[in-house]
């Protein structure tokens, strides 16, 4: 069975870079879009909107307009030559429905550069690493209000994109829920959209080799299980190397949910850093995937081999 591999790195961004802002999920409140570009060129930027990315479906509230609009515009960013990055401007929920309306071979051709996103945003994680083989940012998005609102979140990211070389290692206030080091290449994201993410084109057939970081928000306790069950079942964390644990922001308090993922994933045999600082919560950390890497879970610290952006 094939194992997590270190993927290819795009290059980091320079002063002046073009940074394409789209809307693959949700609705994007307006003001909190300007507040993120207005972050973007605070850095020396140069961000750009767009077409549909402050559409809203006829439909469905939930959707940032129609599926085949959001598919073009991540299209049309990644393929634009003068386009260096694209950030995404909120998760939700809408990849699911418009992931398989993107030309993989047209974005394939266009080459290596740096994707960013969260939550939702986990599905296209997965079909960047299995379609194009390339390293993305799990970090916060232009319009999230806790990354217009975090001068630790927009820092975090604007050194991962602008000097990588400084954040090497990335340091969480977490504990260790099972004690030890591993090694392995970075990978993951939302919980419940790794298991739906289970059986699509875009799926991975394991994280065996990962280092597998995990969070969610909002969910009950059964449905993590279930989630976290689904996953065991399907043998889908067979060989995985470690844990990252991050936010379950909006879940049960801590405690119940700490029970649960001790139950769950404490048999797995592998180190577990629980409250890593990613994902849907306050002051959130930036992490690579696709990066080899080592996790010290007693110290709470990921330590990247190379830099995330060559």
């Amino acid at each position: 069975m094939s194992r997590a591999r270190a993927l290819r790195r795009p290059a980091r961004l320079a002063p002046g870079a073009r940074v394409a802002v789209v809307a693959p999920s949700g609705p994007v409140p307006e003001e909190r879009l300007q507040a993120g570009l207005d972050v973007l060129r605070g850095w020396d930027l140069d961000p750009v909107a767009g077409r549909h990315v402050l559409d809203r479906h006829d439909g469905f509230g939930y959707l940032a307009g129609g599926d085949a609009d959001r598919a073009a515009d991540l299209q049309s960013a990644w393929c634009d030559p003068a386009v260096d990055a694209v950030i995404c401007a909120r998760g939700g929920y809408g990849v699911q429905r418009m992931v398989d309306l993107l030309d993989w071979e047209a974005m394939r051709a266009a080459g290596p550069k740096v994707f960013v996103g969260f939550s939702d945003i986990t599905a296209l994680h997965e079909a960047f690493a299995v379609r194009l083989g390339l390293v993305t940012l799990h970090g916060p998005m232009a319009a999230g209000i806790d990354f217009v609102k975090s001068a630790r979140a927009q820092e975090h990211l604007r050194a991962t994109l602008l000097a990588p070389e400084t954040v090497r290692t990335i340091r969480s206030d977490g504990t260790a829920l099972v004690p030890g080091r591993a090694r392995g290449t970075t990978l993951g994201g939302c919980l419940s959209l790794l298991a739906a993410d289970l059986g699509t084109p875009h799926a991975r057939p394991s994280a065996r080799g990962g280092l597998l970081c995990l969070e969610d928000v909002g969910e009950e306790t059964y449905r993590l299980d279930r989630y976290l069950t689904q996953l065991l079942r399907a043998g889908w964390l067979d060989g995985v190397s470690g844990l990252l644990l991050g936010s379950w922001a909006g879940c049960e308090p801590y405690d119940g949910v700490w029970a649960l993922l001790a139950d769950r994933l404490g048999g797995l045999g592998v180190p577990v850093a629980e409250q890593f600082g990613f994902g849907h919560c306050a002051d959130a950390l930036t992490v690579p995937f696709g990066v080899a890497a080592e996790l010290d879970a007693d110290a709470g610290t990921l330590t990247l081999d190379e830099p995330a952006l060559s």
